[in-house]
């Protein structure tokens, strides 16, 4: 597991908590960290502390056509030195001289900068010399991190516990079977119990994702990971470059299902963490249990079907809970618009963690239970609560958030430390949050003060890049373990203030962080498995481990090594690294767990920067493109009568612009009652304007639900829902309905529905209706035309069996996903009129 990464201010940390998978129980005795778990260790092949190689330090990948094109030289010389820009044949198609910076305090090196961003060309094997010396070659391509996108993503796939993981997806080398599934001589994670003195249950608490290079599971881990897949969709969805992250556009078995990829790993990791949530009834019912992992250290290596340790639940925290609340919230903004069902039950969820929370605010997680995995000690849970209450304000838009927001002192305090944000310092998340959600209801003013913090934040980071010979933003105190995964979390809030002001130095500082990940630092090294000439390939890990065992294979292409640690946290670093400048405390050897370990809150913000990189245009809606807001997203009509939004802009338009609302598609009996047109000004725009829809009185018994669309010239556009609630007491018909589930797995099952005419006459074309009470999502039928919004189903009859004689009956199948339990409807209608 990785430890916390930042050097804190407001929260001391323990020497105890800087313990990363085995470093708790090697660290006293200065054994290898496998022989401290217990594990025979195999006798791994020596690693020698990396070459350097070139003294021209590039990034390894490349470079966009249109994005900022700089490396370093290490070179003592004290006047410029020239430089030329290569083709793959050779010839030289741009030069000019290098710029002295002078020394770089956190490598100890003499550096010269290069700036070659005016070659827009693109090709293959590129070489930068200067001073006789060759950089690695690289590509300048506007496609050049769409793989990234797509392996950096895969990671997850692969940490994924629960579900055997295929060979057509992951590749031969990487396919295996589900681990902790009961099967044995696995003992869990189907029915785990709790410590002794936690609880008296157990719990299934299957799925979720591998933590790190142990196969432990935390929430407050999983929280970040999460929330930043989660957000990198919500901020592509913003630009208009969601389609990257859309459905069957990466290597997940969901691929086809009509909802985004990148949710739909997501929601494995989201589906785990409400697992985690203490059931109704129980003592501290709404918490989250803080871990779950083997109750001694997994031996290494270890394959998570052959972990043979009885698996246990750890005691509930507050941290947890909140880190639960944050993520279902924003899942049930997010997920709404593909699975209604699904993000219902996120809300739900979140609203009982954040009150459970509330009334315990002080459960918090000690730095000393690290027996078996990593403690994720958390001593101060303001920052979780700021960040629950900003999700939970951005999706329901109600007081009592709104309310915790603005009351908590880090609303107004400065949460982007130079560090960078991290799993135990999570208020930044919150910020980010109310600065980018369209409709979060703040008052002008201080939405305004919230966005200039996040573009403030950037510029420190880019003041630490221009003083230092690699552009890295962090400061040269800042190489903490995982330090990899602060540089990138830091380059998210400065893509973040792109996002926000449409700045060009930002984007070109977000770029220049992947740079420096991916070969533009003190190593010459890419830290990207399968990225780069020389790239990491032994991180730490259970079971990809080739250097421990051959038959194993190498982490996959994609995976983000831990990086620079000046503390030297593991018996081999403390060998092998003795003297390093800080910006150079790494070694490639699976050995060394505090320079070199994986983790899920590492390669989740890799991720975000790759999805924002590949944006061909590299650019979101910016200032100058207001967007409508419309606040809440949906809404309930009573029949008969009225209900109504509120309408916004996002920005200062340049000019007047009218907005216009009309219902694009579902119920007619939803219509705009008034007014139908909204007229925003330069000066009015943030003021919000209500719309009023109104459902019509009607005879059926059905719920019909619109969607209504609001556009206007020279703003991006917002949808919403409204849904009738229908007054009217449904008849009984002369039918019968048996709900029969033919054959059930894991995450889906088959069903056939059949009808019976308990009349005196035939039924002349049918239409039967129902709810699933559960996550169910039919995926294909037969025998009927069968639609699912949300959790409402109908199905109607497919023409050659829509005439069904009194007595006789008509029947149709289909198909369907689900997750947890799987609860038959309990009523159906049959052409608007309840069975009996």
């Amino acid at each position: 597991m990785p430890p916390v990464t930042t050097p804190r201010t407001r929260r001391r940390r323990t020497a105890t908590l800087l313990s990363g998978a085995l470093l708790l129980a090697a660290a006293a005795t200065g054994v290898p960290a496998a022989a401290a778990a217990g594990a025979a260790v195999p006798a791994a092949a020596p690693a020698a502390v990396a070459a350097t190689g070139s003294q021209v330090r590039v990034n390894q990948v490349g470079y966009l056509p249109d994005g900022p094109k700089r490396a370093t030289v290490v070179s003592k010389a004290t006047a410029p030195l020239g430089w030329q820009l290569r083709n793959a044949s050779g010839t030289a198609v741009a030069s000019g001289s290098t710029t002295v910076h002078g020394a770089d305090a956190a490598s100890g090196d003499s550096t010269h900068l290069v700036d070659f961003s005016a070659y827009t060309g693109t090709g293959t094997g590129f070489t930068l010399t200067v001073d006789g010396q060759t950089s690695y070659p690289f590509d300048i391509s506007a496609n050049l991190y769409d793989q990234l996108r797509s392996d950096s993503l895969s990671f997850f796939y692969q940490q994924r516990s629960g579900i055997a993981i295929d060979a057509s997806l992951a590749g031969a080398a990487y396919a295996r079977p589900a681990g902790h599934l009961g099967v044995a001589p696995n003992k869990g994670d189907t029915s785990v119990p709790c410590q002794p003195g936690v609880c008296d249950y157990s719990r299934d608490v299957r799925g979720g994702w591998y933590d790190a290079g142990d196969q432990g599971k935390y929430v407050v881990n999983g929280g970040i990971a999460t929330w930043q897949l989660v957000n990198s969709f919500e901020r592509a969805k913003r630009a208009g470059t969601d389609a990257a992250l859309g459905d069957s556009t990466l290597r997940v078995p969901e691929r086809g299902n009509g909802t985004p990829d990148v949710l739909d790993e997501a929601r494995w990791e989201l589906e785990f963490l409400m697992r985690m949530q203490v059931p109704d009834g129980k003592p501290l019912a709404g918490m989250a249990f803080h871990k779950i992992h083997d109750a001694n250290w997994t031996g290494l290596p270890t394959r998570p079907e052959q972990d043979d340790q009885q698996r246990e639940l750890h005691k509930p925290s507050t941290a947890a809970t909140l880190n639960l609340a944050a993520t279902a919230a924003q899942c049930a903004r997010v997920y709404a618009p593909y699975d209604a069902a699904f993000a219902a039950r996120c809300l739900d969820s979140a609203r009982r963690a954040w009150t459970a929370a509330k009334a315990n605010p002080n459960l918090l997680a000690p730095d000393s239970d690290g027996t078996g995995g990593g403690a994720y000690g958390d001593s101060t849970v303001g920052d979780e609560f700021y960040w629950a209450a900003a999700e939970l304000y951005a999706t329901t838009g109600e007081a009592q958030y709104r309310d915790a927001v603005t009351g908590s002192s880090y609303h107004t305090a400065a949460v982007f430390s130079p560090g960078g944000f991290s799993w135990g310092d999570t208020a930044a998340l919150g910020r980010i949050t109310l600065a980018t959600v369209p409709g979060v209801g703040l008052p002008a003013a201080d939405l305004s003060r919230v966005r200039a913090s996040v573009a403030t934040a950037a510029d420190g980071y880019l003041a630490a890049m221009a003083g230092q010979g690699y552009a890295v933003p962090i400061p040269a105190d800042g190489y903490v373990w995982g330090s990899n995964s602060q540089v990138a979390n830091n380059a998210l809030v400065i893509a973040v203030a792109y996002e926000l002001t449409g700045q060009q130095r930002y984007r070109s500082g977000a770029l220049e962080s992947l740079d420096y990940l991916l070969g533009r630092n003190a190593l010459n090294q890419s830290y990207v498995t399968g990225y780069g000439k020389h790239a990491s390939e032994n991180e730490h890990h259970r079971f990809w481990a080739h250097q421990f065992d051959a038959s194993l294979p190498h982490p996959p292409a994609g995976s983000l090594a831990g990086g620079p640690n000046s503390g030297l946290q593991d018996p081999v670093a403390e060998e092998k690294l003795v003297g390093c400048k800080p910006a150079a405390c790494y070694i490639d050897d699976m050995g060394s767990y505090s320079t070199n370990e994986v983790a899920i809150n590492w390669n989740a913000p890799l991720a975000w920067l790759a999805a924002f990189a590949a944006d061909r245009t590299g650019s979101g809606p910016g200032p100058t493109t207001p967007s409508i807001v419309v606040d809440p997203p949906s809404i309930t009509v009573p029949e008969g009568s009225t209900a109504t939004v509120s309408v916004r802009l996002s920005a200062a338009p340049a000019q007047n612009v009218t907005v216009t609302a009309a219902r694009t598609s579902g119920d007619t009996d939803l219509t705009v009652s008034g007014p139908s047109t909204l007229v925003f000004t330069p000066a009015n725009w943030s003021t919000p304007q209500r719309l009023t829809v109104a459902a019509a009185q009607d005879s059926d018994t059905v719920n019909g639900t619109a969607v209504f669309s609001l556009t206007g010239p020279g703003v991006t556009g917002a949808t919403f829902t409204a849904t009738e609630a229908d007054d009217d007491t449904p008849s009984a018909a002369a039918c019968s309905v048996t709900y029969h589930v033919d054959s059930s797995w894991d995450v889906g099952f088959t069903a056939t529905v059949t009808v019976k005419n308990t009349g005196s006459t035939a039924i002349n074309g049918w239409t039967l209706a129902w709810a699933f009470p559960g996550n169910q999502k039919i995926s294909n039928a037969w025998n009927a035309t069968v639609a699912q919004n949300g959790a409402a189903v109908t199905a109607k009859d497919a023409g050659w069996n829509g005439t069904v004689a009194a007595g006789a009956t008509a029947s149709f199948g289909f198909q369907a996903g689900y997750s947890g339990s799987n609860p038959a409807p309990t009523q159906f209608t049959l052409n608007g009129a309840a069975c009996r």
